[in-house]
């Protein structure tokens, strides 16, 4: 009885495993954005990741849409082999400062174009851009995309994130989380702490000189006495 109850449990937890990578199957089948280095106020590189949810197409067309309210001053787009990139800029409803620019255009969004076959079915590929800088008092940047298949169909990446605990919808913009900044906590040398603290150097000097008293007489050994 006990070996069948070990046995069933172990095609429970194998169903469940199952059904769980199949969920993860399918929510990493979104388009997405990563970086490797984005924070407030830096420059970053942006990895869109773009699979072909489809079993007999091909994705041929991205266009990534870039923060109009938040533009980068410095937009690279990455070269691919067999895909041509062309880039879009608008001009811009109100200046904008970025650092030490200020914008009155900005590129607003890029476009990858398969120039022959595309990403084949059930397959991905990444496209890099390199942006720069970020804005600073944002914690998320959103890059609603427009993905194009080789029978004509388009998707659309564009629904808002979900609030905390909501349902996620089922065609997201790619959104990018950014770090905080790390401020360096600059080191104490021993000079500093001598100067900021006399009361430390006294004591110490004097527990310094009390040891080596105590030592002294520990050394020290009667003299033995001559017996008559």
């Amino acid at each position: 009885m006990s070996k069948k109850l070990f046995l069933r449990a172990g095609a429970i937890a194998a169903a469940s495993t199952l059904v769980l990578a199949g969920a993860a199957g399918s929510a990493s089948a979104h388009v997405t954005v990563s970086s490797p280095d984005a924070k407030p106020g830096g420059y970053a590189k942006l990895i869109f990741r773009v699979p072909t949810e489809s079993d007999d197409t091909l994705t041929t067309k991205l266009v990534v849409s870039l923060p109009k309210d938040t533009p980068f001053a410095h937009v690279g787009a990455q070269v691919k082999d067999g895909w041509k990139v062309e880039k879009t800029t608008e001009k811009l409803a109100a200046p904008v400062k970025v650092g030490d620019v200020t914008l009155s255009e900005a590129i607003t969004s890029v476009t990858w174009t398969a120039l022959k076959g595309g990403i084949p079915a059930n397959d991905f590929d990444e496209f890099a851009l390199s942006v720069g800088r970020l804005p600073d008092k944002v914690d998320s940047l959103s890059f609603p995309a427009v993905q194009t298949y080789s029978d004509g169909e388009v998707v659309k990446w564009d629904a808002a994130p979900p609030a905390s605990g909501g349902e996620e919808p089922e065609h997201p913009a790619p959104t990018l989380k950014l770090a905080a900044a790390i401020v360096p906590v600059a080191a104490t040398t021993n000079e500093d702490k001598d100067s900021s603290d006399p009361l430390a150097r006294i004591l110490g000097g004097a527990g310094l000189l009390l040891g080596l008293i105590g030592l002294g007489l520990g050394l020290r050994k009667p003299a033995a006495k001559v017996q008559s």
